[in-house]
């Protein structure tokens, strides 16, 4: 069964775009997310349309049929693309959604495709599926506990903050809060997130990285937690003209939040020429 993801459209107020990349967030995120940085982007490369992807089982993209996996994943964008008439030339993807987007790349044989920007995501097997005590797992085995519907929002985020994580976290996870009768529910089925979770952490894009392909650039946040010396020695021994290392010094996994501008002036070789 052919799933086809919800998605946002963004585009330069009075543009006529000629160009399509697809952006991809990360887990338990939304597209929405990424629409105040899409906006920034649009303004300065007007001839592209950024399509905001909600990932299978996040943001509006309900009804998935299993297997929850990457490739699923990959698969959905395809679907996506056909659906708009507008295979994407690029591929944006953000921890999750990078590892979706070299799975894109893997799988689907999309002429148009030239280029994958990976953001703050290890290609190989990493994350809450091989560390338990990795903060996603921890938030999840939370969410599981917490009673809902919840009151309101701001009651979410005095629950979250209360198991000690930050007021920027708890406020991220109203985001994906939906009103139901007696208050607010997830819009995100948890069993589905766990199984994408658990297979993004199984899933090794190593070996395709290491063949041949599209252009893949990876931006790598200089404080995120995500690189071990051994996975980034591994990455940087395969810059060259395939792949391309970026380092964005002061921001955290979240780069788009903690370096809009630095991350701008790093996409520009991707979407300014």
């Amino acid at each position: 069964m052919t799933f086809v993801p919800a998605h946002l459209t963004v585009q330069a107020d009075g543009a006529a775009p000629t160009r399509t990349a697809f952006v991809l967030h990360g887990i338990l995120g939304s597209g929405k997310n990424w629409r105040t940085f899409a906006r920034r982007m649009v303004e300065r490369w007007p001839d592209w349309r950024l399509v905001l992807v909600d990932l299978r089982n996040h943001g509006e993209s309900h009804g998935a049929p299993p297997p929850h996996t990457v490739s699923a994943c990959a698969r959905d964008l395809a679907a996506l693309a056909e659906r708009l008439g507008a295979p994407p030339e690029v591929v944006v993807g953000h921890s999750f959604g990078g590892k979706v987007a070299l799975a894109y790349g893997r799988d689907v044989a999309s002429p148009a495709l030239r280029r994958i920007w990976v953001l703050d995501a290890v290609p190989g097997p990493a994350g809450p599926a091989v560390d338990p005590t990795h903060e996603v797992a921890r938030v999840i085995a939370d969410l599981r506990r917490l009673p809902l519907p919840i009151a309101s929002r701001d009651a979410l985020v005095a629950s979250i903050k209360s198991k000690g994580y930050s007021d920027e976290l708890a406020g991220w996870m109203t985001t994906n809060l939906k009103r139901v009768e007696g208050g607010f529910a997830w819009r995100f089925d948890l069993d589905a997130i766990e199984a994408l979770l658990a297979d993004y952490g199984r899933e090794d894009l190593w070996p395709w990285l290491e063949g041949p392909g599209p252009r893949v650039d990876v931006v790598r946040a200089g404080r995120s937690d995500r690189w071990t010396p051994e996975v980034m020695a591994r990455l940087d021994a395969l810059a060259g003209d395939r792949v391309r290392v970026h380092v964005l010094p002061a921001a955290g996994h979240w780069l788009h939040i903690d370096d809009p501008q630095g991350l701008l002036d790093v996409l520009v070789q991707g979407f300014g020429s």
